[in-house]
């Protein structure tokens, strides 16, 4: 439940604008609506445009955010006003998250079973150009990939994040924030900065409903329904 001081805020989740996913935003909203969710960050893979036009459906419930792949692994952000392209370097990637005065993270970043994680060297040569790491994600296979997460998060300081990492409406909520009301990137940095986090493991059955989704959607396209 929300109270007037906390918000339950889901940080990660994607949309049927990702490749592996096949959630509607108005789905996802009305998910939201019956769980309690103050806030969801739709985090598309490589793209915005399933962010945005979630949030035009309910601008007082979505930020805006990406998911983006650079050559090293991904990165998160949140409050995300132009699109980041794929492929870039994990340098030039920051940079124009920076220019746009968006608040960075690093998703999974010791998840040592997803090929699109950084890894600790390359999230420890990171660390001074990120706000947070995300310390708890739903979908990581071995919890001790999360507490090492956590663990580096307190030795550097770091903000921390949790998230489901939805790609289901199922699993919106596996992994949620409890964080003080915000309002755009700055205010949602300070919030960060007092909150906590609950969550479950949602187990490794997710992983192939993405792997489903992504073998559905050329079958959908042809008829019309993707």
């Amino acid at each position: 439940m929300n109270t007037p001081e906390r918000w339950q805020v889901e940080l990660h989740c994607h949309t049927c604008f990702s490749p592996d996913s096949l959630a509607q935003p108005e789905a996802i909203i009305a998910a939201c609506r019956r769980r309690g969710i103050a806030k969801i960050a739709i985090t598309d893979h490589n793209t915005i445009a399933g962010a945005v036009a979630a949030a035009r459906l309910a601008p007082d419930l979505v930020i805006v955010g990406e998911e983006i792949m650079t050559t090293q692994g991904e990165i998160i952000a949140w409050f995300v006003r132009e699109e980041v392209p794929k492929g870039l370097s994990p340098a030039e990637t920051l940079a124009r998250l920076h220019d746009q005065g968006a608040v960075i993270g690093i998703p999974h970043p010791l998840d040592g079973l997803r090929n699109s994680a950084m890894g600790l060297e390359r999230t420890l040569a990171l660390l001074d150009r990120v706000d947070a790491l995300e310390v708890f994600n739903a979908r990581c296979l071995r919890a001790a990939d999360n507490e090492a997460a956590l663990r580096l998060a307190y030795e550097h300081g770091k903000l921390r994040t949790a998230g489901s990492d939805a790609h289901t409406i199922g699993e919106i909520g596996a992994a949620v924030m409890r964080m003080p009301p915000f309002t755009d990137a700055a205010t949602f940095r300070r919030s960060l900065a007092t909150a906590t986090f609950e969550g479950r493991l949602s187990g490794p059955h997710v992983h192939l409903y993405s792997l489903l989704a992504k073998r559905a959607k050329p079958l959908l396209r042809v008829f019309g329904r993707a």
